[in-house]
C-alpha cells in the first residue's frame, strides 16, 4: 500500500495565496490594455510600501472564481492605518455579487469600529445581474454603512473605471470623491437608455466623465490625469484630515514664522472697487510656506475651499474669488462652501474664512433655481460649526451675505477686516439710488459726491467695530499674525454639542 506524500501546509498556503493573488493574466492584460491599473497594484501604489495586508484572500464566488471581484484589506498612508477596497475588473467585470458585498461590508465595519479611514476604489459593472436582488441586498448594505460611518471616520471614492447605476451612490456619501480623466466614469443611466428615451446622444465621457462630474455636475472633487497623480492627491488629502471625528488633525512643526508680515497684502486690492483680483494670492500669502492645497478647483470657482497649514495647524479655507463673477454667491458656490465646512466641523478642522462678496447672484434662474434654499445651507453650516472660525473681511460685504460668510453674529470666534472693507446693506451705488432717488432726479447733488457720502458714514469697517461686530481693523500684511494668535486662543474653546437628534438642514 502506497502512502500519499505529506502536505507542507507552508507550501500550500504559499500555493494558494499565488493562485488567489494572480487570477486570470489575460484579464489582467486586457486592463493594462485599457491603461488601467489592476485592483492590487491600484493599492500598492497607492500605500505605504508593503504595507497592505489583505483581508479574505481566500473568499471564493460559489462557482469557484477566487476573489468574487473585489481586494480588501488594510494599509498605511504614512504611517496612519486605512481600510481599503478595490474592484477587480478582470472578476466579472468587477460586478458586485453575495461574497463581494460581504467582503466590503467587513473591511467597512472594521473602519468604523476602529475609528480609521476607509478608501474605496471603484472599477466596477454594477450589480451582478445573475445574483438578482442579493446584489442589491449588498449595495444597499453599503450604503448604510456609508452613513453610519459618516461624520465618524473620513470617507473616500476613487473612481478609476465604470460606477453607474445605484453603485454611484455609495461614492455620493463619501466625503471626497476622486476622478481620472479618461478612465473613470459615473452616471445612474447610461448612454444608450438615455439615447433611447430623451434622444440625446451622448458618450460615457460627456455624460459622466470626469470633467463632468468636476467642472459641472459638482458630484467629484479632484481631478487627476493619470492614476499616479489621483493616489498622490489622496496621500496629500491626508496630511490634513485626522483619522476620525474623535482625534485632532496631524500638526506638524511649524517651519514659516508665525509673525512673518506678507507686504504684498497691502496692495493687492485695486483703487477700482469694480477691478478683480485674485483671492488665492491673499491665501498663499498667509499660510504656511504660501502652500494651498485646493478642494473642487474646477467648479463654482466663484468660491475657493481647500486646506492649509497655519502655524503647523491644519485649517480649512473658504473664500470668495473675485475674478469670477466678482465673488457672488450663487447656487452651487453656496453647495460647495457648505459642504466643506461641515466636512471641517466633523473632522475637527478649525476654519479660516476670507470675505469679498457683494451679495447673492440675482437673476430669474437663480431665484427659480432655489437660490434661497441652497444659500440657507452655507449659512445653516457656518451656525452649527463649533470648531474654531476665523474671518478676514478684504473688501466687499454686503447684505445677508454679509451675516452668510461666517459673521460675528453667527458665531465666528475672530472677525477682523482691512482697511479697504465695505461692510453695508448693499453698495453704495445701489444704496445712492434708492436714498437718493429725488435729489438724482432733480439734479440736486451730484452722483459722485453721494457715493463718496454714503461710503464715507456707511460703508466702512468702522462702523462695524465701534459696534463689536468686527474685532479689529489691520493692516492686511499682519493677516498672518493675526490669524496665529487667534488660533491659538480659539482652538482652546469648549465645543458644545446639542442635545437634539440632528437639525433639518434645508437640503
Amino acid at each position: 500500500m502506497t502512502q500519499k506524500p505529506k502536505v507542507d501546509p507552508l507550501n500550500q498556503l504559499r500555493q494558494r495565496k499565488y493562485e488567489a493573488g494572480h487570477g486570470d493574466a489575460e484579464a489582467f492584460e486586457r486592463q493594462h490594455a485599457k491603461g488601467k491599473l489592476t485592483a492590487r497594484e491600484r493599492i500598492s501604489r497607492l500605500v505605504d510600501r508593503n504595507s497592505f495586508e489583505e483581508i479574505d484572500v481566500f473568499a471564493r464566488h460559489q462557482d469557484g472564481v477566487p476573489g468574487d471581484g473585489v481586494v480588501t484589506g488594510m494599509a498605511k498612508i504614512d504611517g496612519r492605518d486605512v481600510m481599503l477596497f478595490s474592484h477587480d475588473a478582470s472578476v466579472f467585470g468587477g460586478s458586485l455579487g453575495e461574497v463581494f458585498a460581504r467582503k466590503v461590508i467587513k473591511v467597512m465595519d472594521l473602519a468604523l469600529s476602529n475609528r480609521i479611514p476607509i478608501i474605496g476604489i471603484n472599477d466596477s459593472g454594477g450589480a451582478r445581474i445573475q445574483e438578482g436582488v442579493v446584489s442589491l441586498a449588498g449595495y444597499a448594505e453599503i450604503f448604510w454603512r456609508n452613513v453610519e460611518s459618516s461624520g465618524l471616520i473620513p470617507q473616500l471614492s476613487l473612481i478609476l473605471g465604470p460606477c453607474t447605476g445605484g453603485a454611484v451612490y455609495s461614492p455620493a456619501i463619501t466625503d471626497f470623491t476622486f476622478m481620472v480623466h479618461g478612465v473613470g466614469y459615473m452616471f445612474i443611466t447610461g448612454p444608450e437608455v438615455v439615447r433611447v428615451t430623451t434622444g440625446e446622444d451622448v458618450t460615457f465621457d460627456s455624460l459622466g466623465g470626469a470633467e463632468v462630474h468636476n467642472v459641472r455636475s459638482g458630484v467629484a472633487q479632484f481631478l487627476a490625469e493619470t492614476e499616479d497623480e489621483c493616489f498622490a492627491q489622496v496621500r496629500k488629502l491626508f496630511k490634513f484630515i485626522p483619522q476620525s471625528c474623535e482625534e485632532l488633525p496631524l500638526a506638524v512643526p511649524a517651519t514659516d514664522d508665525a509673525e512673518r508680515a506678507a507686504p504684498g497684502l497691502a496692495t493687492i486690492i485695486p483703487d477700482n472697487p469694480k477691478e478683480p483680483y485674485d483671492i488665492k494670492d491673499v491665501i498663499r500669502m498667509v499660510v504656511d510656506n504660501g502652500e494651498f492645497f485646493e478642494v473642487q478647483p474646477f467648479y463654482a470657482m466663484n468660491i475657493v475651499v481647500g486646506f492649509a497649514h497655519l502655524d503647523g495647524h491644519p485649517v480649512g479655507v473658504v473664500a470668495n474669488q473675485p475674478k469670477v463673477m466678482a465673488g457672488a454667491l450663487d447656487i452651487n458656490a453656496s453647495d460647495k462652501a457648505a459642504r466643506f465646512v461641515r466636512f471641517c466641523d466633523a473632522f475637527n478642522i478649525p476654519l479660516v474664512t476670507f470675505v469679498d462678496v457683494p451679495g447673492f447672484l440675482p437673476g430669474t434662474a437663480q431665484e427659480y433655481g432655489g437660490i434661497i434654499r441652497h444659500g440657507a445651507k452655507l449659512l445653516y453650516a457656518f451656525s452649527e460649526a463649533t470648531v474654531p472660525k476665523l474671518t478676514v473681511i478684504t473688501r466687499k460685504a454686503y447684505g445677508g451675505a454679509y451675516c452668510v460668510m461666517c459673521s460675528k453674529h453667527i458665531r465666528a470666534d475672530f472677525n477682523v477686516a482691512w482697511p479697504t472693507a465695505e461692510i453695508a446693506v448693499m453698495g453704495p451705488e445701489g444704496a445712492v439710488n434708492i436714498l437718493y432717488r429725488r435729489e438724482l432726479a432733480t439734479g440736486t447733488a451730484q452722483r459722485g459726491d453721494l457715493v463718496g457720502e454714503y461710503t464715507e458714514r456707511y460703508a466702512n469697517p468702522y462702523i462695524a467695530a465701534e459696534r463689536g461686530y468686527i474685532d479689529d481693523v489691520i493692516e492686511p500684511e499682519r493677516t498672518r499674525g493675526e490669524l496665529i494668535r487667534a488660533l491659538r486662543i480659539a482652538m482652546r474653546k469648549e465645543r458644545r454639542r446639542s442635545p437634539r437628534w440632528h437639525g433639518n438642514i434645508p437640503l
